[in-house]
């Protein structure tokens, strides 16, 4: 009797300590709809043990990003790709890509990283985060079950990657966080071949995940999608320290990183937070940290916004330059001057662009061809 007591208090204690964790960090678990299990059966073959989690209480937590999520049997993460089965956490979508694409680098964007060269890109389902302004919320808001990719080991997207004459391999469109394994074995066997590795990530990962991944990695270009808390957690759905923390851990690490704003209009474009963001990046990862402020366009949840004015771009990029920072870009407006790649030094072009077209490539062993200065990045 002692003994089932006993039990029974320890197992209402491990629910208080979730539920409080819960309310507290904003870990949750998700069950697909029950028609999702009806309509499709998800091959077993290909759920792979994921890694990065423990067991605790009667399930599991999983680590790899900062929700920590716990699971009871039958369960997944908020990202709606890892799962406890067995009373292990799996992953859904190992080598089950929903695009595979072979873009221009300059997409991504990656603008430090051999410019003007096609980059083999891929993506399954799955997010950690919900951004109401998401461009892939098809695939990166879906269950495994509403979009299914075909198989696709990771020999066989190398394979494909080095016929097609590419010469990195670009994690993306979704988020890369959530399908982990997947990009951790298909980058090991890239770098192995000979591929630059390019992650494009909102950075929502805990730190010992992310320097393991990293060791593979040659460019990570992070989305900081705001300098406030309440915009984090209300349109994002998540929380800026931990996107920070990301970036620091990168700076430590030694890792070519590339930043992202996308201006949202009336949500993230005051001036004097982007002032405080372009002083925290100066400060923190150094004055060579490539910044893009990037035009929104109306998506997913904000259907109702206008595209943002590309005057508030150019107030952002002045901001920017004028805190100290050397390379400032305007993105997804094709033409525009800040497009360009400008030596800091004698300020005259040495990478001209056009939306995603190279046009002009003046760098020389990695400085500039007109006065010698160094310039950062991977350029051969």
């Amino acid at each position: 009797m002692g003994e089932k007591l006993n039990f029974r208090l320890r197992l209402i204690l491990c629910l208080m300590v979730f539920l409080v964790t819960s309310v507290s960090l904003g870990i949750s678990f998700l069950k697909p709809p029950e028609t999702f299990n009806k309509l499709f059966k998800i091959d077993q073959r290909y759920i792979k043990e994921a890694l990065w989690w423990r067991n605790i209480c009667a399930g599991v937590q999983c680590q790899l990003c900062p929700f920590h999520c716990f699971l009871p049997e039958g369960s997944r993460g908020i990202c709606r790709v890892r799962m406890n089965s067995g009373n292990k956490l799996r992953t859904l979508v190992y080598a089950q890509p929903v695009a595979v694409h072979i873009d221009p680098i300059e997409k991504k964007p990656v603008y430090h990283m051999l410019p003007g060269s096609s980059i083999y890109s891929l993506a399954t389902v799955g997010c950690n985060l919900r951004c109401a302004f998401c461009q892939n919320w098809e695939i990166s808001q879906s269950y495994p079950e509403q979009a299914r990719g075909e198989i696709y080991l990771p020999e066989e997207v190398i394979s494909d990657a080095l016929l097609s004459g590419c010469k990195s391999v670009a994690y993306t469109y979704s988020e890369p966080t959530v399908f982990y394994e997947y990009v951790l074995d298909t980058a090991k066997l890239a770098k192995e071949a000979g591929l630059r590795n390019v992650l494009v990530s909102a950075g929502y990962i805990n730190p010992e995940p992310l320097k393991e991944l990293s060791k593979y990695f040659d460019v990570i270009k992070i989305d900081l999608k705001g300098f406030n808390e309440k915009f984090y957690r209300d349109v994002v759905g998540g929380h800026l320290p931990f996107v920070l923390n990301t970036l620091l851990e990168l700076k430590k690490l030694g890792i070519l990183t590339e930043v992202v704003n996308l201006v949202v209009p009336g949500l993230n474009d005051n001036l004097d937070e982007i002032k405080k963001m372009c002083e925290w990046i100066y400060v923190y990862l150094g004055p060579d940290t490539p910044l893009f402020f990037s035009r929104f366009s109306p998506q997913y949840k904000l259907m109702n916004l206008a595209p943002t004015p590309i005057e508030t771009l150019e107030k952002a990029r002045d901001i920017a330059m004028a805190q100290g920072l050397n390379y400032v870009y305007i993105g997804n407006v094709p033409g525009h001057p800040a497009e360009n790649t400008y030596c800091p030094n004698c300020k005259r072009i040495i990478v001209r662009r056009y939306g995603y077209d190279v046009l002009e490539v003046n760098i020389k062993d990695g400085r500039c061809a007109f006065c010698g200065r160094k310039i950062p990045g991977i350029w051969k």
